[in-house]
């Protein structure tokens, strides 16, 4: 976010605020912050495209440290604050990363993993002390540094990392222009259009800013002049007190925060008033269809829907009018053009699921792997997947099915797991649900569910029996889970991000032929 123009025009205004300690923060002050980060990296001798990487659960530093890359032309990597020590190590080495800004709470991790890494040279930590030459404190590091802008500034952008939700995470890069910070890359401005941004809003972030989508809307909120609240951790009814205690008017949520909000007892849910909301978005994880369907009930019609891959091949969106008459739609094609291919990459027909491409619309690569930016790429190379599979409809609004690496081929059928997991979630004893292949000696792969039961809920034989015939009620007995497991809790990241493959994982063991 670049913070110079709005330092200027409303130096006292709360660029953002943490939801849980109330620290506040002006734009004078974040810019001040930004500059004098800006001038470390360049003291220690990062130039216009080094990379550098961000390894913080949310706190006050972490716009400042993604604000400093911004306008110094470096690209920034924000690590999934839940990685071990040697997830981390990899994704610095891979990064080709030379700093590390880390907290005092990941120091342990943080520290860890740079013994792996030789090609960081600093590691700072942002909220507390220096402990060596190599790891130092941000305060100490930046004292005396210049609150003016560097002499060459010129934008930065993230270099986020794939999920790792189908294996080793790969870093998204993509050109990066040689222009001045305060002139935003195309993307933003359209976002800010689509979203109904303004001057003045008050924009509530309940997700990790390591993730794509809440970083991008925390971004263009402050290049906005608004002012962001930043949730330290999502909860379901601090949430809606969040929202009646600052008069929020923009919002970007996952599908599981909506459902945990649904499950807050009726009284719970009416105790706040929620009428500032504006805009509420959401994406990153499909929403099944009775849980939008309760919240466009309850919040009204300005709930808006986008689908767009980190790698940013293609955007669709829809507006709560447009999904209302498509429902179950992710939107209709805004950016890039979009096509639905069978495995033998023809056209499929209307209604038909098959591999959801786009003709880029932005280009893009994976860092360093060329392999696997192959494979994602068409033979001819003009088009890209990201491996989600689901159909168009005949006024051109895209449905998503599933990710081609879950799909469950049982018995010569292929099943899409994600229509199960929909249904389950909407049980009333269910509170998260993860469904996948396991094998299955005569059929290939079976289906099976693990679920996570609501508080309360004794996850036992009666209760599996009970969600089998739930599911048997309303789909195919392919799709029907042939057994559940529970667990306490699933895998699942607080950016909406199911880490299926480690369950699934469970059930596979060591062999060497998997059929998904």
């Amino acid at each position: 976010m670049y913070t110079a123009t709005h330092a200027r025009l409303r130096p006292l205004q709360p660029a953002f605020i943490m939801a849980n300690s109330g620290e506040t923060v002006t734009y004078r002050e974040l810019d001040a912050r930004t500059n004098r980060l800006a001038h470390l990296f360049r003291k220690h001798g990062l130039k216009r495209l080094d990379h550098y990487s961000i390894f913080m659960e949310n706190n006050s530093r972490y716009l400042e440290s993604c604000g400093a890359g911004e306008r110094s032309g470096l690209y920034y990597t924000c690590v999934n604050s839940y990685l071990t020590p040697s997830e981390l190590a990899y994704i610095l080495t891979n990064s080709q990363s030379r700093v590390l800004i880390t907290s005092v709470a990941k120091l342990d991790v943080a520290r860890d993993a740079i013994k792996q890494c030789p090609n960081v040279e600093l590691c700072i930590v942002a909220d507390g002390a220096g402990e060596s030459d190599r790891i130092v404190g941000l305060e100490q590091a930046t004292a005396g540094l210049a609150q003016t802008p560097i002499a060459d500034e010129s934008l930065g952008t993230p270099m986020l990392y794939s999920s790792g939700t189908t294996g080793r995470p790969k870093g998204i890069l993509r050109p990066l222009p040689e222009q001045p910070p305060k002139q935003p890359l195309p993307l933003f401005d359209f976002l800010q259009k689509l979203w109904l941004y303004r001057e003045g809003m008050i924009y509530l972030s309940p997700a990790p800013l390591y993730h794509s989508a809440p970083q991008a809307a925390v971004s263009i909120t402050i290049r906005t002049g608004g002012t962001a609240i930043i949730m330290e951790n999502f909860d379901p009814e601090r949430y809606l007190q969040l929202v009646e205690k600052w008069g929020i008017t923009h919002t970007q949520l996952v599908p599981t925060m909506f459902s945990r909000m649904l499950k807050l007892p009726e009284a719970v849910r009416k105790r706040y008033d929620i009428s500032s909301l504006e805009v509420a978005v959401h994406a990153a994880a499909p929403c099944p269809v009775q849980v939008k369907d309760e919240m466009i009930k309850w919040w009204g019609p300005i709930i808006h829907e986008y689908y767009g891959a980190t790698e940013g091949l293609g955007f669709t969106a829809c507006n709560t009018e447009e999904w209302l008459a498509h429902r179950g739609t992710v939107g209709k094609v805004l950016l890039g053009e979009l096509h639905i291919l069978d495995e033998n990459m023809k056209e499929c027909p209307t209604g038909t699921a098959g591999t959801v491409w786009f003709k880029t619309a932005t280009p893009f690569e994976y860092f360093d792997d060329p392999e696997k930016t192959k494979e994602a790429r068409s033979a001819d190379g003009t088009m890209s997947t990201v491996g989600d599979v689901g159909y168009v409809d005949a006024d051109g609004y895209l449905y998503l099915t599933d990710r081609s690496t879950f799909m469950i081929i049982s018995g010569g059928v292929n099943i899409y797991p994600q229509e199960c997991e929909n249904l389950l979630i909407t049980h009333p004893k269910v509170a998260d649900a993860a469904v996948f292949g396991v094998p299955n000696a005569d059929l290939g792969e079976e289906v099976k569910a693990v679920v996570q039961p609501m508080p309360g809920i004794v996850p036992d034989a009666a209760l599996a029996e009970e969600l089998i015939a739930f599911c048997s009620g309303s789909l195919a007995r392919q799709k029907v889970p042939r057994s559940i497991d529970f667990e306490k809790e699933l895998p699942r990241l607080p950016t909406g991000k199911l880490y299926k493959r480690i369950l699934r994982d469970r059930y596979w063991g060591n062999k060497t032929s998997r059929i998904v």
